[in-house]
C-alpha cells in the first residue's frame, strides 16, 4: 500500500512540475517504469561561479516516500563544499527526519515529508549559490571556498565548461 502510495504522489509532482515549470532546472523520469529514479539538469545560478553550467543529477527515491528523503548525486563533475567527490549532494533536508546526533543540524532543517521534488531542487539550487562550508562533504574544495576563492573558481569554472561540452 505504501509503495502505491509513493509511486502516485510521485506522479502526481512530476504532472505538476511539467505544467508548472520552474527556472533553474527541469526533471523527468530516468526510465518511463520506474517513478523511483529522476534525472534532473540543473542551471548553474545567476551571478554565481557556476552560471552558465548545464549539470545532471540523479534523484533516488525510496519506497518510503514522502516519509524518507531521496539521495541525490551529480552525475556532471562538480567542485562544491556540499557535494562529495563521488557527486552525493550534502544538505540538511536530504537528511533522515529527527536530531542530528553531531549536533550540526536542527530537527527543522531536516527531512520533512512536506517537501517536494520542487523544494528540493530549490533548495540544492541555494546551496550551490550559497555554500555552507561549515559542515562540508568535500572539506578540500570548502577550504578552498574559504582560504583561495581564485583557485575554487577556477576549478568551478572547468566543471561548467566541462558540463556545457557534455550538452553539445
Amino acid at each position: 500500500m505504501a509503495v502505491d502510495q509513493s509511486a502516485l504522489l510521485l506522479q502526481r509532482q512530476l504532472r505538476d512540475m511539467i505544467k508548472n515549470p520552474v527556472p533553474g532546472f527541469s526533471a523527468g523520469l530516468v526510465d518511463d517504469e520506474d517513478i523511483y529514479k529522476w534525472e534532473v539538469v540543473i542551471y548553474g545560478p545567476p551571478d554565481t561561479p557556476l552560471e552558465g553550467g548545464v549539470f545532471k543529477a540523479h534523484l533516488t527515491f525510496p519506497r518510503e516516500y514522502p516519509q524518507k528523503p531521496p539521495k541525490m548525486l551529480f552525475l556532471s563533475e562538480m567542485w562544491h563544499p556540499n557535494i562529495g567527490q563521488d557527486g552525493l549532494v550534502c544538505i540538511s533536508i536530504l537528511h533522515e527526519a529527527g536530531e542530528d546526533k553531531w549536533g550540526y543540524e536542527s530537527a527543522s532543517e531536516r527531512w520533512l515529508p512536506v517537501h517536494t521534488v520542487e523544494t528540493i531542487l530549490i533548495s540544492v539550487i541555494s546551496m550551490l549559490a550559497d555554500p555552507n562550508d561549515e559542515s562540508p562533504a568535500n572539506v578540500d574544495a570548502a577550504k578552498e571556498w574559504r582560504e583561495n576563492r581564485t583557485v575554487f573558481n577556477k576549478k568551478v569554472a572547468k566543471c561548467v565548461r566541462k558540463s556545457q561540452d557534455e550538452f553539445l
